[in-house]
């Protein structure tokens, strides 16, 4: 039984369960997944130590069921205004787009992520996404699309991945840092850019 879903019906319940979830979403932000244990978790929620255990399993679903949140909302930054029938250089500036401008607004999702995808639950998380036989996300269909239209370089599909979004989370880091700034016009350029670096 998935236990976050037992506060659909209870605001006081919900409003615990967001509360351990923003104290670790900070935590590990900060201090990685090693230096957010379940104790200082709930501390920081302001919980007793096994309220956590009502919602999570345990940390390791604490943690996925985290990343799954903010992947879904990425996506549902992504969708606003996506233009689905148009080509794909369109579509895929959207999102990268998109996805700069909500991460410099939500640097601890910024922290996370990347914390998250240089641990071993991103390793599996990426494996799963790039090899495994789960439904394609919108960004995955993108990609695919444009290997078979031979648009793109003809790399394995984890490196176009790499040199599309890992300089925008890059970019986005050292503006959150203070090293850029990122206004409109740059991160047209930006996004741009990593375009570039995938097409033919």
């Amino acid at each position: 039984m998935d236990k976050t879903h037992k506060c659909d019906k209870s605001d006081k319940c919900a409003e615990k369960r967001d509360l351990i979830i923003q104290a670790a979403l900070e935590l590990v932000a900060e201090q990685g997944f090693h230096g957010a244990p379940m104790a200082m978790i709930a501390e920081k929620a302001g919980v007793g130590a096994g309220t956590i255990y009502r919602y999570f399993e345990n940390k390791d679903d604490l943690i996925r069921w985290i990343y799954k949140n903010v992947e879904e909302r990425f996506v549902e930054v992504m969708m606003q205004g996506y233009p689905e029938h148009g080509p794909v250089r369109e579509r895929l500036v959207h999102i990268g787009t998109a996805l700069v401008r909500h991460l410099i607004n939500e640097p601890l999702q910024l922290r996370f992520v990347e914390q998250f995808h240089n641990s071993p639950y991103g390793v599996d998380h990426r494996r799963e996404k790039i090899f495994g036989q789960q439904k394609k996300d919108i960004i995955s269909e993108l990609f695919h699309e444009a290997v078979a239209q031979q648009i793109f370089k003809p790399l394995e599909l984890a490196i176009l991945f790499s040199l599309f979004f890992g300089p925008l989370v890059d970019i986005c880091r050292d503006h959150i840092l203070g090293f850029i700034k990122l206004d409109d016009a740059l991160i047209e350029q930006v996004v741009g850019a990593c375009w570039d670096a995938l097409r033919r």
